[in-house]
């Protein structure tokens, strides 16, 4: 199967909608493209992995960045904008009594500014219906098997809002540097789908 959709119906609908932006003067001539491109091109899960190890090193920022994810994150050079419009951004902090887990549970909306482009699991239909109702399970899959005690909340993101979960600092990382804790993050640790 191509991966090439120009010739979809739906790619013909976005194409005319397109030109009649750029006709108002809304859009410049393949403006859209070029955002998609730097947004795809500087998403990387090292971003949310730098904001999870500044946050673990420094509370004063780890408050901040729970309080107003965007503003916390420009701070260090990071944006949700790149498409049309900026998204708000919440960060979610796990904690002994409570693991989150994020899921886009209509498409696939997803923090690619901070984690990079989405992992194909995340977009799947299995993955979008069955964590919200069995998320327990869904973990288990992943192989992280939390407490029973472990309260697990699923925050679903939309087109204007975003989620990336601050996950636990690792036991025994006192003396480990920001940029060695960062290494530590991965994008399912982002997600909640993985402990760090």
């Amino acid at each position: 199967m191509s991966g090439d959709h120009r010739s979809a119906p739906a790619a013909a609908q976005v194409r005319h909608v397109e030109a009649l932006l750029e006709a108002r003067g809304l859009l410049a001539p393949g403006e859209i493209d070029e955002r998609i491109d730097a947004l795809a091109a500087g998403g990387t899960p090292a971003h949310g992995a730098a904001l999870v190890a500044r946050a673990w090193v420094d509370p004063a920022f780890r408050e901040r960045l729970l309080a107003d994810g965007n503003a916390a994150i420009a701070e260090l050079g990071f944006s949700m904008g790149g498409a049309l419009q900026e998204q708000k951004l919440t960060v979610v902090a796990n904690d002994e009594d409570e693991h989150h887990v994020i899921v886009c549970t209509l498409c696939s909306c997803y923090p690619i500014a901070l984690l990079g482009p989405s992992p194909g699991w995340y977009k799947s239909e299995a993955y979008r219906s069955r964590v919200v109702r069995e998320p327990r399970a869904v973990l288990a899959g992943f192989g992280l098997e939390l407490p029973a005690s472990t309260r697990i909340t699923v925050w679903d993101a939309s087109a204007e809002s975003r989620y990336m979960v601050l996950p636990l600092r690792p036991e025994g990382t006192a003396d480990v540097t920001e940029d060695e804790l960062a290494g530590l993050v991965t994008r399912k640790g982002l997600i909640g789908t993985a402990a760090v």
